[in-house]
């Protein structure tokens, strides 16, 4: 951007923090099903996969493995890209993962989250007819979620 001070006319670059967001998926007993969490701020219900703010000096593939640990206690590994999204926290890039879990105990960090489950595609499906919910549909969370539960999502 260039300001319109004609006096002036310096070029500003704003600043953009790149976050990312991730499917955490994992097969058990021939079942598959991915990580979902709640966090304290969301409404009531309301179960979403993991994300966070990648810290300097550090790749996206090393931002998903670290958060995904640091939220859940889940180790992944086969880290890989799907899709990107604006996100406006204040001026983000959302980039979208998958990642496969092996390790299967979760442990969330309860100043992250309140709750996290796997969840299978079918318990998936049911989702909205009780008390859970999914994240809004043009949210790169829920594309996400939805491509994985249509097997659209290669993983």
């Amino acid at each position: 951007r260039q300001c319109l001070n004609p006096d002036c006319r310096r070029e500003h670059f704003p600043r953009t923090d790149p976050a990312v967001i991730m499917l955490v998926h994992r097969v058990r007993d021939g079942k598959d099903s991915i990580l979902l969490a709640h966090k304290a701020n969301f409404p009531a219900g309301i179960y979403s996969i993991l994300a966070g703010f990648v810290d300097q000096g550090e790749s996206l593939e090393e931002t998903v493995v670290r958060e995904v640990y640091e939220e859940a206690r889940i180790r992944v590994t086969d880290v890989k890209y799907q899709s990107s999204q604006p996100w406006p926290f204040p001026a983000s890039l959302m980039m979208g993962f998958t990642a496969r879990a092996i390790t299967d105990e979760i442990t969330v960090d309860l100043d992250e989250l309140e709750d996290g489950f796997w969840f299978t595609r079918e318990e998936l499906r049911e989702f909205g007819a009780g008390d859970r919910r999914l994240a809004r549909t043009d949210s790169i969370a829920r594309i996400l979620i939805d491509d994985w539960i249509n097997e659209t999502l290669e993983v």
